[in-house]
């Protein structure tokens, strides 16, 4: 890559990260930390199920900051996985795995529960709002 055309790319990447490091950041505060998740939400819903899409990155980047963040904060369970805090949530709501239509077929959600197929991004969107919890109670670092 020519020394210009790197500079180019350093200077869009920089006009770039200058819209987005007041909000893409380690949460400081309850603020920071809303701002973070209601960013991640609208990713979610812009990424839908396009695991291949070119935000997937800053998706993942955003979700491990919220889960840095519970962790310090205490609300998450070293132990607990993002299918262990679904069954338990599942528990909570007396739902059986037919009650879970909405992120697969019964065979998905088996699979899913049995620990042989991960959630995506549409089922952790779709979890997180059916139970009101952030998105990352599903999302295992």
């Amino acid at each position: 890559m020519g020394t210009a055309l790197a500079k180019q790319n350093f200077q869009q990447m920089l006009k770039s990260w200058k819209a987005i490091a007041p909000i893409v950041h380690e949460p400081q505060n309850s603020d920071d930390y809303e701002k973070l998740s209601h960013l991640l939400d609208k990713l979610l819903d812009l990424v839908g199920e396009d695991e291949s899409h070119e935000l997937i990155g800053l998706v993942d980047v955003i979700s491990h900051m919220i889960a840095m963040h519970d962790e310090y904060q205490g609300y998450h369970v070293d132990s607990l996985s993002g299918i262990d805090a679904l069954k338990f949530l599942m528990q909570q709501h007396n739902l059986k795995q037919a009650d879970l239509s909405d992120i697969g077929s019964q065979g998905v959600v088996s699979e899913i529960l049995n620990g042989k197929r991960s959630l995506n991004i549409s089922q952790i969107r779709k979890l997180s709002k059916r139970f009101n919890v952030s998105n990352s109670t599903f999302i295992d670092d």
